[in-house]
């Protein structure tokens, strides 16, 4: 069970670390630089895939986590 959440960890980081950066846009929030950082933009192809993928990781992360901690 440790092994599992190791990989589940390890492919965590690693697309985390795929996902667009898109904290430059949260630093012209102080500037009033960007208008386009609230509208509501839809993730599209890879960008979609990529998230939902880090969200299923992210929720086997936290079972695996719970899994372990209770037994």
């Amino acid at each position: 069970m440790e092994t599992l959440l190791l990989i589940v960890s390890i492919l965590l980081i690693v697309i985390v670390l795929l996902q667009s950066n898109k904290s430059t846009d949260g630093g012209q929030i102080i500037t009033g630089g960007n208008d386009e950082l609230f509208k509501n933009q839809k993730e599209r192809g890879s960008e979609l895939v990529i998230s939902r993928i880090t969200l299923g990781l992210g929720i086997a992360f936290f079972v695996l986590s719970l899994i372990l901690y209770l037994a």
